[in-house]
């Protein structure tokens, strides 16, 4: 004869109330990013947003999604969660406006192992953070329980945007041309890409992410979860005064990689190293890894986050704009005719 048994959901590994904490806990930060056009607020099945079509004449939507990557590990070790957000809805909301069109709302997927409400607010805090950065709305997100599927203190992070353009605006590249100016604008580091790779060469583990390294003035840890660029609004306050050719958002694959993407066949983008803004986590990374200086650009942005091609008669105007907007920018190539590339010179 079987033997009955019974148990809960909670003894199962999936805490349910913890859930209901959680949401309670994230209502004020996704509070905060509420924008014209949000309808509903959060729990209900299904984020609504309204799109005010009357204003574009044939208005299109752009998506994108992404993650973290293992950028979050340096985020366990730490046990800071307040700012990974900002890098899920940065690397989004950035790849979006590289196509000229503006972020409207924002999504957030946390995959973890166990609930910890307090973790789960810190998180969302950062994402609600990017989204007021990016001045989009988080219309609502998914906090998963996956006990026995992922170490109780771990999770994941992905997220999900839409973003409108009008057809006339969309930056496609197909208005570039030899003499345009690239121009760069500086990142704030490393970003989130390359981390496979960054824990690698250091080695990290939880003593090595709070050494003080003297070449960065700050952690090893610090330096490493600084928050990934958004540069939403800059690029939106550009492209309304400066006609923009194309753009590149420098991420997974460096220069190599990412610059080709924003070029059309029979140009070549020649970009000048030392104009660049590198960082000394650059060069640190370089330094203790040896590793050749074509894998750093073929991985890292080097202090690079977005080349933007503009008609070379545009280029010191388009710096100025990128300045008064914040922005640590410059002229650091130029489009040639030639074989579809990227020549790093």
């Amino acid at each position: 004869m079987e033997k009955s048994f019974s148990k809960s959901y909670a003894e199962s590994g999936v805490d349910i109330t913890a859930g209901y904490e959680s949401v309670e806990r994230i209502k004020s930060h996704v509070a905060k990013t509420v924008i014209p056009g949000v309808v509903g607020g959060i729990g209900g099945f299904g984020g609504m947003f309204e799109i005010a079509a009357k204003d574009y004449k044939h208005p299109v939507l752009v998506s994108g999604t992404d993650g973290v990557g293992t950028k979050l590990k340096i985020a366990f070790l730490t046990d800071k969660h307040d700012t990974i957000g900002i890098d899920c809805v940065a690397m989004c909301v950035n790849d979006v406006a590289c196509s000229g069109a503006k972020p409207l709302f924002f999504l957030d997927y946390i995959a973890c192992g166990k609930n910890y409400p307090e973790k789960i607010e810190q998180i969302v805090k950062g994402v609600a953070d990017g989204c007021v950065q990016a001045g989009c709305a988080l219309v609502g997100g998914e906090t998963a329980e996956h006990p026995g599927l992922m170490p109780n203190e771990e999770y994941d992070l992905a997220g999900f945007t839409v973003g409108i353009a009008d057809m006339d605006n969309i930056v496609t590249g197909d208005g570039l041309n030899a003499g345009n100016a690239l121009i760069g604008v500086a990142s704030s580091g490393v970003h989130s890409n390359g981390f496979s790779l960054i824990r690698k060469v250091f080695g990290i583990n939880e003593e090595r992410v709070n050494t003080y390294v003297d070449e960065l003035g700050k952690t090893l840890g610090e330096e490493l979860l600084t928050p990934t660029k958004i540069y939403v609004k800059p690029l939106l306050e550009l492209m309304d005064k400066v006609k923009v050719n194309a753009i590149s958002h420098i991420t997974g694959g460096g220069f190599y990689e990412n610059v080709p993407r924003m070029l059309k066949d029979g140009f070549t983008a020649v970009i000048e190293k030392e104009k660049c803004f590198k960082k000394p986590i650059f060069d640190l990374i370089q330094k203790q890894g040896k590793i050749s200086e074509r894998d750093m650009y073929n991985t890292f942005n080097m202090g690079i986050g977005l080349v933007i091609a503009v008609d070379g008669e545009k280029a010191d105007e388009a710096v100025r704009i990128l300045k008064a907007c914040g922005e640590e920018a410059a002229v650091i190539g130029e489009i040639k005719a030639g074989e579809k590339g990227v020549e790093l010179c």
